[in-house]
């Protein structure tokens, strides 16, 4: 189970340690756990209820966007100018997170800034150009997640990849993750794989495309 800090308790719901301590004192929260050397805990359900308690008055709405290299920079100032595009359309007031990293790759700086404002009920919208941009697998815990914080997730573009696309692309990513953890002579033939896989699609696509 994992226990929350006073301090990051108070930070996250807008209070003080002090006021945390004060409701200890007077029995109106008591801490799920006090360490020997008297420091309070708090469980992840009792953060939950704290927070639906105290959610802030004014919400955000976060446009987020992503890229799986370095390489793909100009892609992801492309996507940012479209999120924003579209979000003054709609009249939304936002803020922006972008990420470069792999969609399977959940430690990401911006997607762990995104869940800690999730969690602390301070998000009423997501907005992301692709599906895939948010999470390349776990798209559906994600929802869930989001509606247990009152978050909605708004997809610009909805065009539905055919099921062999969905399926290379997951293979793509996963062997580029796994080739970057490995040396020497698996690394190579890992790279390899992936250059065949890439060849194999986009040729693929390119004939389509001719025969059309």
């Amino acid at each position: 189970m994992k226990l929350y800090p006073i301090g990051k308790v108070a930070e996250m719901i807008g209070v003080t340690p002090k006021t945390l301590r004060e409701w200890d004192k007077t029995g109106k929260l008591k801490p799920h756990h006090v360490s020997d050397s008297g420091y309070r805990y708090y469980s992840q359900a009792q953060l939950n209820e704290l927070l639906r308690k105290n959610v802030p008055t004014q919400r955000i709405v976060v446009g987020y966007a992503r890229v799986s290299s370095p390489k793909q920079k100009d892609d992801l100032e492309r996507q940012i100018e479209n999120l924003k595009t579209y979000m003054i359309a709609k009249g939304y007031s936002f803020e922006i997170i972008s990420d470069i990293g792999s969609g399977i790759n959940y430690s990401k700086k911006g997607l762990n800034q995104l869940l800690e404002l999730i969690v602390s009920s301070r998000v009423e919208k997501i907005v992301v150009l692709y599906k895939d941009r948010l999470l390349r697998f776990g798209f559906e815990l994600m929802e869930n997640l989001c509606s247990q914080f009152g978050t909605s997730i708004e997809i610009i573009d909805h065009t539905e990849k055919t099921e062999e696309q969905e399926w290379i692309e997951d293979l793509i990513q996963i062997v580029t993750v796994f080739s970057c953890r490995l040396q020497g002579k698996r690394a190579n033939k890992a790279k390899k794989m992936l250059k065949e896989l890439m060849e194999d699609d986009f040729g693929e696509k390119s004939q389509n495309q001719a025969d059309t």
